[in-house]
């Protein structure tokens, strides 16, 4: 039996976020990893003799800076890079269009100069409601209490500052804000734009791993969800950890361990503990008691309250809603080492557009068909993949002349119909997944030496993400701000005492941001303040 003041269940980036901070203001930490290695799914494995690469999360952008900043992440070791462009994407056509580099406009212009002529106007109006999101990433949402005056005051000042924050915007970047969290992404850029390349692009940001149609209502806010990040300073940009995304939660590991953080892995959780109505510690699946002041979930709440805690602790409404709460991606997930980099027949030979996210899905259409297709055959038979190909930023990640690729590829479903089984049709849509990347560059799958496949049901065997869910719960209406996970308890604080929640199931959501471990820390500092 051991003794701390904090327990966290998952040593994922929040996880870890979470223990720096609340080890940075005295408390005892302990965290608990069920694999062999921290990270979660931001890790970096050797996939290939000789070959690394990012396992599941892949690429960098919505990491907070003040994150960053405060746990000396640069100290530690990280070093981030931009990419030279955001996006390169073959056309139906046969040309493509690569953005970003400084050269956006004048691309779109092949395909539509009244596109390009709307372009900045676009982007402007998207980046005033990205800086608002930016401001209420690192806050507490209003949370729906039940309680009297004394727990209803704070709240209600919460959501006065956001009303605030609100009262800042025109009423035209109202109705635009509004458009972003109710409509699709489909139809908020059929508004704007004409050419399919250009909505391909922006649309791609909307289904990333949602599993809908572009024309989903909803989606508009996942793509929004995805252009609040910055790298470098650089607002919307997007960048490659030094070292693949395993970098930073490694960097993550020694900010802890330097402000005394103990970290146990290969240490899976078996129950939470609950004495008179609060958590006090956790039993570890080898049958070790750690009691603790509090306890932290870094791990999806149904794996939480579906697994972990005794049903008798949760009143009958939150179990059946728990129960509900909606979980599930068209992520099926690949690296592939290759003996030599691909040769895309819409823009020959090397150059720094393959250092860019390479899309391959030309317009909505196709998106839409991509994912009517998973809905009623389990995976598209023209699916959506992004090729990343981080070793042209980092050679560390393959032998000299050598390089890695990661495919994320939509859409397929996280269960296949009739109970069919990933483990049965892992290999053949691998197979498919290549060779959608080698009709766009013919070679590629040639050039393919080795590759790790992660279909659904691998990411949760191997990570805890139920349904493939990337971002740990789907980012819905019912299940963002106040209402993530569930309404009543968006201010990181689960219904039992003393039981906290710090992982992407919490505002503002999934992604390699640090920011719910952030908040969550925030919360239970108040707490550990008050009770004093």
């Amino acid at each position: 039996m051991q003794d701390t003041d904090i327990v966290i269940i998952g040593g994922g980036h929040n996880g870890l976020v979470c223990a720096a901070y609340l080890a940075a203001a005295g408390l005892q930490v302990t965290v608990l990893e069920r694999r062999g290695v921290t990270g979660g799914a931001a890790v970096t494995e050797e996939f290939h003799p000789g070959f690394r690469n990012s396992v599941a999360s892949y690429t960098v952008s919505l990491l907070n800076p003040r994150v960053m900043a405060d746990l000396e992440l640069a100290k530690h070791g990280l070093r981030i890079v931009n990419r030279p462009f955001s996006n390169f994407l073959p056309s139906a056509d046969g040309r493509y269009l690569l953005t970003g580099g400084g050269g956006t406009e004048a691309e779109v212009a092949k395909f539509s100069a009244r596109d390009a002529a709307a372009l900045p106007a676009y982007e402007a109006q998207l980046e005033t409601i990205a800086d608002l999101l930016r401001d209420l990433v690192l806050e507490t949402p209003p949370n729906l209490t039940s309680g009297g005056w004394r727990e209803a005051i704070p709240e209600l000042l919460g959501a006065a500052r956001l009303g605030n924050r609100l009262r800042r915007l025109t009423m035209d970047e109202r109705r635009v804000l509004l458009e972003l969290f109710a409509t699709s992404a489909g139809e908020f850029l059929d508004s704007w734009f004409e050419s399919d390349p250009l909505k391909a692009v922006l649309g791609f940001d909307g289904i990333v791993g949602n599993y809908a149609s572009p024309y989903a209502a909803g989606s508009a806010y996942v793509l929004l969800h995805h252009v609040f990040g910055e790298v470098n300073g650089v607002k919307g940009a997007w960048g490659h950890a030094i070292g693949g995304m395993g970098a930073i939660t490694q960097a993550m590991t020694r900010a802890c361990e330097a402000r005394g953080v103990r970290i146990r892995t290969d240490c899976a959780v078996a129950e939470v503990l609950v004495e008179g109505g609060r958590a006090c510690g956790v039993v570890t699946a080898a049958g070790d008691v750690i009691r603790a002041k509090r306890v932290v979930s870094n791990i999806h709440p149904r794996l939480l309250f579906e697994k972990l805690v005794d049903p008798a602790h949760l009143a009958p409404d939150f179990r059946a809603r728990m129960t509900r709460y909606k979980s599930g991606s068209g992520t099926f997930r690949m690296n592939v080492a290759l003996s030599a980099l691909p040769d895309f027949t819409c823009l020959p030979g090397a150059g720094a557009h393959l250092s860019a996210g390479i899309i391959l899905a030309p317009s909505l259409d196709y998106m839409e068909k991509a994912w009517i297709d998973a809905r009623q055959n389990g995976w598209s038979a023209a699916p959506i993949v992004e090729v990343l190909i981080p070793s042209t930023l980092d050679d560390s990640l393959a032998p000299a002349g050598q390089h890695v690729a990661s495919l994320f590829c939509q859409h397929v479903a996280p269960e296949l119909p009739g109970g069919a089984s990933w483990d049965d049709h892992r290999d053949t849509v691998a197979d498919l997944m290549i060779a959608t990347v080698d009709q766009a560059a013919p070679g590629f799958a040639a050039s393919v030496i080795g590759r790790q496949i992660k279909s659904p049901l691998d990411l949760e065997r191997d990570f805890g993400l139920v349904g493939g869910d990337i971002f740990h719960g789907k980012l819905t209406l019912d299940q963002l701000f106040s209402a993530r996970p569930m309404l009543g308890h968006g201010d990181y604080r689960a219904p039992i005492a003393g039981l906290y929640m710090c992982g992407a199931s919490t505002h503002p959501g999934g992604g390699v941001t640090g920011a719910p471990g952030h908040n969550a820390a925030r919360a239970i500092l108040h707490d550990v303040r008050r009770r004093r």
